[in-house]
């Protein structure tokens, strides 16, 4: 598997500090788990967050903070901790200890021509989900009000800007309108986060976007 597409060092940073909404923290560990590359360089990240700590003056903590500190370590998903990947089926560790299992273990929510999602449960500052979508099926052409984390799990889908297959990350902002079509071959599976709906162009997509929550 060769991955071609990363996380950006802006992802990479806000992930290493706790920045990141849940949504996309459950994105940046999954694709972290399969890449070397994003890997070393949050290996990198997280050094420079350590050696800064040591050299930080020192600030007198509260009588509850060890307390508090504790009780947000256990309230921490199991998606926020990137290891590599585990050779058992399609879903990455991270992503699969989420659901709960791998795909079948998904409960899949049709949305028309094909096309399946499965919206994860996590903090309500985004969304992520799972989309299964027919091999040549096309999604309907959109822009974004907000960031769109794409990552490939099974198959392959392209748009204008370029092709994407398992490991890749596609990273959209509000400059970006595109038609992602899942390649023919094999049925594409992707990971998808959002901070903001979608900006559809045609009339039943927007119809239909509260009622799926895209």
């Amino acid at each position: 598997m060769t991955i071609r597409h990363h996380l950006s060092d802006q992802l990479l940073m806000g992930y290493a500090a706790g920045q990141l909404p849940e949504a996309f923290n459950l994105v940046v560990a999954t694709h972290v788990s399969l890449c070397d590359d994003c890997r070393a360089q949050l290996a990198s990240y997280d050094a420079v967050g350590g050696a800064l700590l040591e050299v930080a003056d020192e600030i007198a903590l509260g009588e509850d903070a060890l307390i508090d500190a504790l009780a947000r370590i256990e309230g921490l998903p199991q998606a926020t901790r990137a290891e590599p990947l585990k050779p058992a089926g399609i879903l990455p560790a991270p992503l699969a200890d989420y659901v709960g299992g791998d795909l079948s273990a998904v409960r899949w929510q049709r949305i028309g021509g094909g096309v399946k999602q499965a919206i994860l449960p996590t903090s309500r500052d985004a969304t992520v989900r799972l989309l299964y979508i027919p091999a040549g099926t096309a999604v309907p052409d959109h822009g974004h009000k907000g960031m769109e984390l794409t990552l490939v799990l099974q198959g392959a889908f392209a748009d204008d800007n370029a092709r994407f297959g398992r490991g890749d990350l596609e990273i959209a902002d509000e400059e970006m309108e595109h038609t992602p079509v899942a390649l023919a071959g094999e049925d594409c599976i992707c990971l998808a986060a959002t901070d903001a709906p979608l900006r559809f162009r045609g009339m039943l997509p927007r119809l239909a976007q509260p009622l799926f929550r895209i």
